[in-house]
């Protein structure tokens, strides 16, 4: 993050609870309006099919430890 971001975040920190609720929420809702890249929805397919499968047992979960690991891994070789 830069130093600006930084220093943002640190005087968000320090108002009241509403206040930093409003905050986020006016950053937020834009975000959540904006349309959604091919990629976007592809992804979102792809997590709701994984989690459909997880859900009815043909899938079980891996611990994000051992994922993020195998990662690692895979990335230095």
């Amino acid at each position: 993050m830069t130093s600006r971001v930084l220093e943002l975040e640190e005087q968000a920190l320090k108002l009241l609870v509403i206040e930093r609720e409003r905050l986020a929420g006016g950053l937020l809702v834009p975000l959540a309006r904006r349309r959604l890249t091919k990629v976007d929805e592809a992804w979102a397919a792809e997590a709701e099919r994984r989690y459909r499968a997880w859900k009815r047992g043909r899938r079980r979960a891996v611990p994000a430890v051992k994922t993020v690991a195998a990662i690692r891994e895979g990335l230095d070789r």
